[in-house]
């Protein structure tokens, strides 16, 4: 009877020793491949339901993420989206831990391809301006054009046309200092 519980104590002992190992090998694989997840491939696993995001500016936007782009996302609040620069974002609340990832056309849709729908389709559009010391200015008008960093807003007061008449001036903005751009919901971003 001694040697059998000898033998099943080492058994035990064994068992234990392997099942730390596995659950260790598990622990190590699931680190590395937590890795390699990227933010843009957790917010898509989000896609339908609700984010909050923390604007650099302390302006915070919340709604149902809609789109998510390489360098932006779209959430709708309604009756509006917002058009967010990932660039601009201090902290995404509600996540989550779902992944989706996508290798296909919407991967490299960049912040230029999506300003450059609101000017095809004449959007009106307000622009929330980074500014120095994490103030907010906003402009109203509609994007006239689309460079690689930059685009042009012909200013507007708030409800009136894009006509030569009523632009005020037209204002050029680098991508970095665009916090977020908000249009009404009947103009798709």
């Amino acid at each position: 009877m001694r040697w059998d519980a000898l033998f099943e104590d080492m058994e035990a002992q064994l068992a234990a020793e392997q099942r730390l190992a596995l659950e260790s090998e598990i622990s190590e694989r699931a680190r590395v491949e937590m890795a390699g997840i990227a933010l843009i491939d957790r917010l898509r696993g989000v896609l339908g339901g609700e984010l909050s995001v923390l604007l650099s500016s302390g302006m915070r936007v919340s709604g149902v993420l809609a789109h998510v782009g390489s360098e932006w996302i779209v959430l709708n609040e309604a009756p509006q989206q917002w058009l967010v620069p990932h660039s601009a974002v201090v902290s995404y609340q509600g996540a989550g831990r779902r992944v989706l990832q996508d290798s296909g056309v919407r991967a490299r849709l960049g912040l230029a391809t999506a300003l450059r729908g609101l000017a095809r389709d004449r959007a009106e559009v307000t622009v929330h301006l980074l500014m120095g010391a994490l103030q907010e200015r906003a402009l109203f008008g509609v994007i006239d054009r689309v460079g690689k960093d930059h685009f042009d807003v012909a200013a507007t007061a708030a409800g009136e046309a894009r006509r030569q008449g009523n632009v005020s001036s037209v204002v050029t903005v680098p991508f970095a200092s665009l916090a977020a751009l908000r249009s009404l919901r009947g103009q798709e971003i």
